[in-house]
């Protein structure tokens, strides 16, 4: 009787989770990964384009990241973004290839990216608890289901226990970075 505001409610929330992997990802641990340069927007053609929709991203060791530019006439549009990214990355250019090396991580560094991974897990709960409350607000205009306290009182369990599972897999997740990071 509930299920299509539980289905939407669990979509919602596992968007939400996808969304905070997309950002745990893009902290830097140290080791090269595609996933490092996703927040790189590079303006070419007119708009804002990913920097992995322009080139070949690789990885050649385990510090150091190969982009190979397709349309050389984009490579200091590349470069530049790379830059104005604020990702703490400097690209090396080489032609139509652009190398970039990932420094070691000092301690002091290692601390403020475990508190940007809470930040990112913080603002995600915070997304979490306004789902819940739209969905039960949702459930609460339906005039045929919530026409009882018991089931408006029913749906709101439900819905917190879900959003308790989701919370617990948020700080699973910020959980596991924080150990990395700080094990690198």
């Amino acid at each position: 009787m509930f299920d299509k505001f539980l289905d939407k409610c669990r979509e919602r929330m596992n968007d939400t989770i996808a969304s905070l992997n997309k950002d745990i990802d893009s902290i830097s641990t140290g080791r090269a990964k595609p996933s490092l340069l996703s927040p790189v927007k590079v303006e070419v053609y007119g708009s804002l384009m990913p920097i992995d929709q322009l080139s070949s991203i690789s990885i050649a060791d385990s510090s150091t990241i190969n982009i190979q530019i397709w349309d050389n006439s984009n490579i200091k549009a590349v470069e530049k973004a790379i830059i104005d990214s604020n990702i703490g990355f400097s690209p090396v250019c080489e032609g139509s290839l652009i190398r970039i090396n990932i420094p070691k991580l000092s301690q002091e560094r290692r601390v403020e990216l475990c508190k940007l991974a809470k930040k990112y897990g913080e603002d995600k709960k915070i997304s979490l608890r306004n789902i819940r409350r739209d969905i039960i607000d949702i459930f609460k205009k339906d005039d045929e289901l919530s026409s009882s306290k018991d089931n408006i009182h029913n749906f709101s369990e439900l819905v917190q226990k879900i959003t308790d599972e989701h919370c617990d897999k948020i700080d699973n997740i910020v959980n596991d970075k924080e150990k990395e990071l700080m094990s690198v």
